[in-house]
């Protein structure tokens, strides 16, 4: 659809005025889509009259809360870009993000658990406590202007959204017309900081047109619609949130239900005070709410389908999701940001064994093959090699990054992933590892999603991951971090035996680690670069 996100609002609030647009269980806010309409256009006219361009950067750095979702649309509306910011941010992070992407704006929230944004802001630019806010200047951030509080409460040196929203009488209808009658469906909506697991993060440029599209496909193989109620748990700052998510359920017109940040007990409450009938989480947030002490009295007879992704998803977890919450149309998404996100995807009326045992076909208007990483051929179906995609997903590049874009998308238009899969004869795909995380021990390549998806199948295993240590003798060694289920024991001699009784031996690990968690992001990604380097400090290994 050759359409901004503005416009499909704009369609969607034709189409059904009345209905419930944006609702957050926990504190009684609803709108209607006509309500929360008003509210974008008038949160936009004051971003204008408070000096915002078209093309200018207006980060947002806050958890899932009320006025996230207006900010995203205010900004397309009058053609700025959104940078969503990890909640999980430091000063140096944020420093080298707002630096990096040249950003002249910012909304933050108060805090989150234990992170005080606010007084991490003071830090970072102390002239916010003395310069007129109108005039800011700042010594550690040369291109930021404007600091806004997203929220009712005052700061000193920042705008709040009250006070936003009523400077939108000094836009007139005709300049704010004007504005959104100069954008374009290619123009870039939106920034994603990739989480640099390895090198500083790269600023990943979403156009209207890839997020619009994007969230519309998924929302399609879901088959969701206006009576379709969408809780979203998954950071907002994330595509997993904000276009599989809160995009999705905006292209079909359904009602979002927001929660400000994961919470078990909150996300089981939502579901039974809203009647929903979706949602979307890595294997972790499903694993918690299974545990929690209020599944039990959870009516998820509403329930219907979601999306388990952004992590290695277990068959078994998912079936238990389908058995246990209802959602019988449960599926996975493969992709990542750089293809705002969704390459492949199943469908609600493809059999549950397909959808939970492959991340399902390519998407309508997207090429997907797996090629030789070495010599680029073309792979046959059933064989290993790197996933290459392209078509309307794929990002407009990295932001001030050409040789990183060019590394990544070649000159044919090829969005080279990064990850290892397999194509099934009839076009499905399976993820196998990534080329980062492969092992080549002794020449053999040992690929840890194998192994870890065989460990899973022990009936003492929770959750395991694999990577690769150093090695003198064999180059490098597998080594299985394993999370026990609860009042289990075991050790590695015991997993050792188990692997050998049941697969290759150069494939079963030489060193296990058991532990209650594994280090990972906000969006929920397991941080393997961190578990390697945790590996060999704990082993006493020498990198060289």
């Amino acid at each position: 659809r050759e359409k901004t996100l503005g416009q499909i609002l704009d369609e969607t609030v034709v189409r059904i005025p009345d209905k419930e647009a944006i609702v957050y269980a926990d504190r009684n806010y609803r709108q209607t889509w006509r309500e929360f309409a008003d509210t974008v256009d008038l949160f936009a006219k004051g971003l204008m009259a408070l000096g915002v361009q078209k093309g200018e950067k207006v980060a947002v750095w806050a958890s899932n809360v009320p006025y996230w979702v207006t900010l995203q649309f205010a900004t397309a509306k009058i053609g700025a870009i959104l940078i969503t910011v990890n909640t999980n941010y430091r000063e140096h992070e944020l420093e080298y993000l707002l630096n990096q992407s040249e950003c002249e704006n910012i909304f933050i929230m108060d805090s989150l658990r234990d992170h005080d944004y606010i007084d991490t802001l003071y830090t970072l630019a102390p002239e916010l406590r003395y310069q007129s806010r109108d005039r800011l200047s700042f010594a550690r951030l040369p291109h930021l202007r404007r600091v806004c509080f997203l929220g009712v409460e005052k700061h000193r040196g920042m705008y709040s959204v009250p006070e936003i929203l009523s400077m939108s009488v000094m836009t007139d209808d005709a300049e704010y017309q004007a504005r959104q009658d100069s954008l374009d469906p290619w123009d870039a909506i939106n920034m994603q900081y990739t989480s640099g697991t390895t090198g500083f993060p790269k600023g990943v440029m979403l156009t209207h047109y890839n997020v619009v599209n994007n969230g519309k496909a998924i929302g399609d193989c879901m088959d969701l619609s206006t009576a379709d109620r969408m809780m979203i748990q998954v950071p907002m700052f994330h595509c997993f949130g904000m276009v599989l998510s809160m995009t999705n359920l905006m292209t079909h017109a359904g009602t979002i239900c927001p929660l400000p940040y994961f919470s078990p007990k909150s996300s089981l409450a939502c579901i039974n005070a809203e009647r929903i009938t979706c949602f979307n989480g890595v294997p972790t947030m499903f694993i918690a709410m299974f545990n929690h002490e209020d599944f039990a009295s959870t009516d998820f007879s509403y329930m219907r389908t979601g999306i388990m992704a952004g992590a290695n998803c277990p068959p078994e977890l998912m079936r238990r999701a389908a058995a246990e919450m209802n959602m019988t149309e449960i599926l996975s998404v493969y992709g990542q940001t750089e293809s705002s996100p969704g390459c492949t995807m199943g469908e609600v009326n493809e059999s549950l064994d397909l959808r939970v045992e492959t991340v399902g076909s390519a998407f309508p208007n997207v090429e997907c093959k797996i090629i030789d990483p070495e010599t680029g051929e073309d792979l046959p179906d059933g064989e290993n090699g790197e996933f290459v995609a392209r078509g309307f997903n794929i990002m407009k590049g990295y932001y001030k990054m050409p040789k990183a874009t060019e590394q990544t998308i070649d000159a044919d238009g090829w969005l080279h992933t990064g990850d290892i899969c397999c194509r099934t004869p009839q076009g499905y795909y399976k993820v196998t590892g990534r080329l980062k995380d492969m092992i080549i021990r002794g020449g053999e390549n040992l690929y840890p999603r194998e192994i870890e998806e065989f460990y899973l199948t022990h009936p003492k295993v929770r959750d395991v991951q694999v990577v690769g240590v150093p090695d003198s003798r064999y180059g490098e060694e597998a080594c299985a971090w394993i999370i026990l289920k609860s009042g289990e024991r075991s050790d590695e001699n015991e997993m050792r035996e188990y692997g050998n009784s049941h697969m290759a031996k150069h494939k079963v690990p030489r060193y296990f680690i058991f532990t209650e968690s594994f280090p990972m992001n906000a969006a929920g990604k397991i941080l393997k670069y961190k578990m390697r380097d945790d590996s060999i400090a704990r082993l006493g290994i020498n990198k060289s």
